[in-house]
């Protein structure tokens, strides 16, 4: 809005001209073709106009006039904000390993003056490397760009880098970019029985749980003093349908990934079936991990008792 007021105008017109000297307005009459011009208001001590849509050309010094003797002026200093694009993040590779340096470019065109670009990984910022300022081929907007570079870590999988753009012309509306990233680690392990306390004759499943990007996708069990490989192929779970007690032992899972491998170990102690038996057949005998038998095979007396585990 170009408002131009006058004391004691002299029944003389007032008139706008633009940067470029054409008249845009003399009066109420309009003297340049351009929609985008509108007349507000026109008496003879104002003359106030509108543009809309405005554009970077439209930048420059307004003058308002009134033709008196001698001829009298005004003028306004027009400055255009230019709006920058939104953000692109450059530069990212994806995955990128563990303990390896991130290298991240963030640019963005079209901004007057030049903006201002920040970074956050996660909810923390992030302190960049440096900031470039170029001007754009038409020499009035201003290309930024930044560069952020930091070690990652595990933690850092699936963690968002967002880039965002800070301008007066935007006011109280966000420009942002995000990259997610992705980063391959080693795998862990652990193995899980299940029941967690086995006993002879039970079936048992040892689950050989691998953690890690990339997931482990290969497993080998092995049991510490044996030279053959129990199971080798992408089964993660070792089965015992029927447990002995020459199954107690260590066993080893070697889980591998294409970052490495890793071992777990699970002690197994197979526990005998116990029979609970009092010779005598009393109801109020105690619960016991023997079995009370007559070894000549008629029945015990109190004081001829043997014990045998099964």
């Amino acid at each position: 809005m170009l408002k131009c007021l006058v004391e004691d105008p002299d029944d003389s017109s007032l008139q706008w001209s633009n940067p470029a000297q054409q008249t845009l307005y003399f009066g109420e009459k309009r003297a340049l073709r351009d929609n985008r011009i509108q007349l507000e208001r026109s008496t003879p001590n104002e003359l106030t106009i509108s543009i809309s849509n405005v554009v970077l050309s439209d930048e420059g010094e307004y003058t308002c006039s009134i033709f008196t003797m001698p001829v009298r002026t005004a003028k306004a200093l027009v400055t255009v904000l230019g709006i920058p694009q939104k953000p692109q993040i450059s530069g990212y590779e994806m995955p990128i390993r563990e303990e390896e340096m991130a290298r991240l470019t963030c640019r963005s065109s079209g901004s007057k003056p030049a903006a201002k670009l920040r970074w956050k990984k996660g909810i923390k910022d992030l302190k960049d490397e440096g900031t470039d300022v170029m001007e754009d081929s038409n020499g009035k907007t201003f290309t930024v760009t930044s560069r952020v570079e930091f070690h990652v870590t595990k933690e850092d999988n699936d963690m968002e880098v967002t880039c965002t753009v800070d301008h007066e012309s935007l006011q109280n509306t966000e420009r942002s970019v995000t990259q997610k990233l992705q980063v391959y680690y080693k795998p862990t392990a652990k193995i899980e029985p299940n029941p967690q306390y086995p006993r002879e004759g039970e079936k048992l499943r040892l689950q050989c749980e691998g953690q890690g990007n990339p997931v482990p996708q290969e497993f080998l069990w092995e049991k510490e003093g044996s030279d053959t490989p129990l199971q080798m192929n992408s089964e993660s779970v070792l089965v015992f349908p029927f447990l002995n007690k020459s199954d107690s032992g260590t066993y080893v899972c070697t889980a591998t990934s294409s970052m490495g491998s890793v071992i777990a170990k699970y002690n197994l102690d197979v526990n005998g079936t116990y029979l609970t038996h009092e010779a005598k057949g009393s109801d109020d005998a105690p619960d016991a991990d023997t079995a009370i038998i007559n070894a000549e095979g008629g029945q015990a007396s109190s004081d001829d008792k043997k014990e045998y585990f099964i």
